[in-house]
Order: structure tokens, then C-alpha cells, then sequence
């Protein structure tokens, strides 16, 4: 069973390599990855099943899309913070996210430090 008292983290992308990657980033510092999906709609139900703290998730995901999924966790009862990840950050694209309520924006590639250091920002805010 997972330690309560630590925060829990959904990681929604469609790359499994990258999925495992930040899963296993975010259990070496401690943090609960609960869940992971490998779209939007499937990531959005594991939400709505497991309330976690924070979302990392993918702009680009077959079906709906980042932006789309971001704007239905926003909407959900007890709703997670969000962190974007993307390889195309224009700036577009990340001032989009973060004005549509992402509190934070990793880019591909990306260093356990970086990624690191958005979810503690994140979960602080």
C-alpha cells in the first residue's frame, strides 16, 4: 500500500519507454506513481477513479488531446494539478497550457532534475 502521507501521480503518455522512465524518476524521489495510461481518455478515467495529486501529461496523444484532457481534469470534483510534457514547445503551445490552467511545462528531453523540479514546483502551488 502506498504511503499516504507522500503525493500521488498519474502519468498520462503515449510512449511507454517515457511512461516507465518518469515513473520510475518520480519513485526515487519518494513520490507515488499510482497509475499511467497511455491516452488521454484512459488517464482521464484512472482520474476519475484515483483523485492524485498531480498529472503529468502529454500535449500530443492519439484521440483526445493533451489540451483537451487538461481542460476536463480541471472540471473534475477534486481536480489534480497538472504538469504539460512535450516535445514541441513552441511558445504557443506552452503558454496555452499553462493559461489553460497547467501549473507547470516540461520539455522532451528532458533530465530527472528538470522533470524533478516542475512536479515539487507544481505541487507546492
Amino acid at each position: 500500500m502506498f504511503d499516504q502521507s507522500k503525493p500521488t501521480v498519474i502519468v498520462i503518455d503515449d510512449d511507454t519507454i517515457l511512461r516507465t522512465l518518469i515513473a520510475s524518476i518520480l519513485r526515487d524521489a519518494d513520490i507515488n506513481v499510482i497509475a499511467d495510461a497511455s491516452n488521454g481518455e484512459a488517464g482521464l478515467k484512472l482520474c476519475q477513479e484515483k483523485f492524485p495529486d498531480l498529472v503529468l501529461l502529454d500535449i500530443n496523444l492519439p484521440g483526445a488531446g493533451g489540451l483537451e484532457i487538461l481542460g476536463q481534469l480541471l472540471k473534475l470534483p477534486k481536480p489534480p494539478k497538472v504538469v504539460m510534457i512535450s516535445g514541441e514547445a513552441t511558445a504557443d503551445r506552452v503558454r496555452t497550457a499553462l493559461t489553460s490552467g497547467a501549473r507547470g511545462f516540461v520539455v522532451k528531453p528532458f533530465n530527472a532534475a528538470k522533470l524533478l523540479a516542475a512536479v515539487q514546483a507544481a505541487l507546492k502551488k
